[in-house]
């Protein structure tokens, strides 16, 4: 028994065992998984900062059209550029009645991401209060 048959320990030989080969790809599965993590992380922030800006255009739509309707269309916009996200444009148009009367349409919209073509858009509707002239 003495040791018969056994390699030295140290490197492996050339064409070996395959030891050598695998050396290093733990640190490349290491650099990929991170990657991973870092581009899901950024679609994760990407996707809050859009439901956000969704939820405030939205917000100043609702303010907009609801003061417009009470016949403060110059506060209403005062307003909802206050609320809207920055850059967001503001439009305000009246609308025809379902029932009786009149609405007004406001409708903010506004660049999600500078380099990006993305859009978010929030829309309300409101009629307009009795006494409002239209």
């Amino acid at each position: 028994m003495g040791g018969r048959g056994r390699r030295p320990p140290g490197p492996p030989a050339p064409g070996g065992d395959g030891h050598a080969r695998d050396r290093g790809s733990v640190t490349v599965e290491a650099a990929l998984a991170l990657c991973s993590l870092a581009v899901f992380l950024a679609v994760a922030v990407g996707a809050v900062a859009a439901v956000t800006a969704s939820v405030r255009c939205t917000d100043a739509a609702r303010e907009l059209a609801r003061l417009a309707a009470r016949g403060e269309p110059d506060r209403g916009r005062a307003v909802a550029a206050a609320v809207a996200p920055g850059g967001a444009e503001l439009s305000l148009t009246a609308g025809d009645g379902a029932v009786d009367g009149a609405t007004v349409v406001a409708e903010v919209s506004a660049r999600l991401f500078a380099p990006l073509p993305l859009r978010v858009t929030g829309r309300a509707v409101a009629a307009v209060e009795p006494g409002v002239a239209g």
